[in-house]
């Protein structure tokens, strides 16, 4: 069933094209905000609209939202062991995510979701977004371990997806590369998008998205190098697709040319990455928030082999 909204447009969206401000606001794809308003399902102050129309703030939305398509084999919500809370208030909640957990529903996975096991325990999460992936502000991969913020309320999903938007969040990864970068401080700076080939996978493409990475690094062990990243942009796949552009895929990330010798022999089963810092504002009061994780006990006992062996 579908789902009317009536709303005035946020400051934040002033001056966006029709389309561009649906999609931020509901969380749509381009192309279904566009879909909306060329079908007439979209009203501004009353009136039709073109799709590239400039809106403004205080103008009135009334929209016909599609119902929300369903991902059937996406697990039901469930606990999720090892889901460790590191903060909560009435606005946000800030989750340790381990590994195989993906950050919410998709179709074709069946495993535990960061929204599944909050709503087990408990947690409401804010509505706003895409219906599959609600009060989610950003995402970290199933084979990634860390920090990851989730918006409960309807504020701060909007206030924190600007944040991420404009560049305002500090996000920090440890990952460890293989080889030795070279200078061992840098910037890589190559747009990414799709794979030209292989759907499942990302690429630096010249006409991709812009992609910014800076990384430095922390220690050099005899066959890899631990890298403390700060990402500049949040491209899918973003530090994967960059380290292996520049010939230093992180450790055990297969899909990314990693040597599965090497993942081996350390006893590795996924991509050494770890969301160790997320850093910004809280969309409440503006108070600064920091929070640190420490790398879990798979990818910790990797560095000690490595101490070991250098």
């Amino acid at each position: 069933m579908s789902e009317h909204r009536t709303l005035p447009l946020p400051d934040g969206l002033d001056g966006l094209r029709l389309d561009v401000a649906l999609s931020r606001l509901f969380g749509l794809s381009r192309t279904t905000a566009a879909d909306l308003v060329e079908t007439g399902f979209v009203r501004v102050d009353g009136q039709e609209a073109l799709k590239s129309e400039r809106v403004r703030a205080g103008s009135w939305l009334d929209v016909e939202l599609p119902a929300p398509a369903a991902a059937p084999d996406a697990a039901a919500d469930e606990p999720v062991p090892g889901l460790r809370i590191v903060y909560d208030d009435d606005d946000i909640v800030v989750v340790d995510k381990p590994v195989g957990v993906a950050a919410h529903p998709s179709p074709g996975w069946t495993g535990p979701t960061v929204i599944g096991g909050l709503a087990a325990a408990g947690y409401r999460i804010s509505t706003s977004g895409a219906a599959e992936r609600q009060g989610v502000v950003h995402r970290l991969d199933v084979g990634t371990t860390g920090l990851m913020a989730v918006a409960k309320s309807e504020r701060a999903y909007s206030v924190l997806k600007e944040a991420f938007r404009e560049r305002d969040v500090d996000k920090r990864y440890a990952a460890l590369v293989q080889g030795h970068p070279d200078p061992s401080r840098g910037t890589i700076d190559a747009p990414i998008d799709r794979h030209p080939t292989h759907d499942y996978k990302w690429a630096v493409v010249a006409d991709g998205k812009p992609s910014i990475t800076h990384y430095e690094t922390v220690e050099a062990f005899r066959a890899a190098s631990l890298l403390d990243i700060r990402l500049e942009t949040g491209r899918t796949h973003q530090i994967r697709v960059h380290m292996a552009a520049v010939r230093h895929p992180c450790v055990g990330d297969i899909t990314y040319g990693a040597d599965p010798t090497l993942s081996a022999r350390l006893g590795l089963t996924r991509q050494w990455l770890h969301a160790r810092r997320l850093a910004f504002a809280h969309p409440a009061d503006g108070r600064p928030l920091v929070f640190e994780s420490q790398p879990p006990a798979d990818l910790q006992g990797v560095l000690d082999r490595l101490a070991a062996e250098s």
